[in-house]
C-alpha cells in the first residue's frame, strides 16, 4: 500500500512583531532618559620660565599651607578666615599697601585659599602682587 505523502511547509519565524517590539523599546527608552550636557575644559597650567624677581628685603609674604592655613612672614595665623588673614597683613605691612605681597602656596592648596589672599590683599590696597613658582623642569 502506498502512502501518500504530505506537502511539507516551509516552517519559519514571523519577524515582524519582533520588530514593532523593538521598536516600541527603542522609542520608550529615548523618551525616559535625561540627557545631561556635560562639558569639561583640559587645561594646561603654564609653567614659569621667566628670570626671578629681585628679592625685595621690606616685603610681605603670605605662605598658604597645604591645607589652607596661612602665614604672614613666617608667622602662623590662627585661622583661616579672611578677617585674621587682613589684619596680619596691615599689622606686618604697618598699614603701608604699596609693599610687594608675594604669595606662596602648596601645589596641594585648594583654590579657595589663594583667592581669598589675593581678595584680603585687594581690600588692604595692595597693587604690586607676586606668585611664586617653581622653576619649570627640563626634560
Amino acid at each position: 500500500m502506498m502512502f501518500r505523502r504530505q506537502k511539507t511547509e516551509d516552517v519559519s519565524v514571523n519577524l515582524t512583531p519582533l520588530i514593532d517590539v523593538v521598536f516600541l523599546l527603542l522609542i520608550f527608552f529615548m523618551v525616559s532618559t535625561t540627557f545631561t550636557k556635560e562639558t569639561h575644559l583640559s587645561i594646561d597650567l603654564p609653567e614659569a620660565t621667566g628670570k626671578p624677581a629681585v628679592e625685595n628685603k621690606q616685603q610681605v609674604e603670605i605662605v598658604i599651607g597645604k591645607q589652607g592655613g596661612y602665614a604672614v612672614n613666617g608667622k602662623p595665623l590662627v585661622n583661616s578666615e579672611a578677617k585674621t588673614l587682613m589684619t596680619a597683613l596691615a599689622k606686618e605691612s604697618k598699614g603701608d599697601s604699596s609693599l610687594p605681597l608675594v604669595i606662596t602656596s602648596d601645589a596641594k592648596t585648594p583654590y579657595q585659599a589663594v583667592v581669598t589672599a589675593m581678595d584680603a590683599a585687594g581690600q588692604l590696597g595692595f597693587v604690586h602682587l607676586t606668585i611664586t613658582t617653581m622653576e619649570a623642569t627640563r626634560e
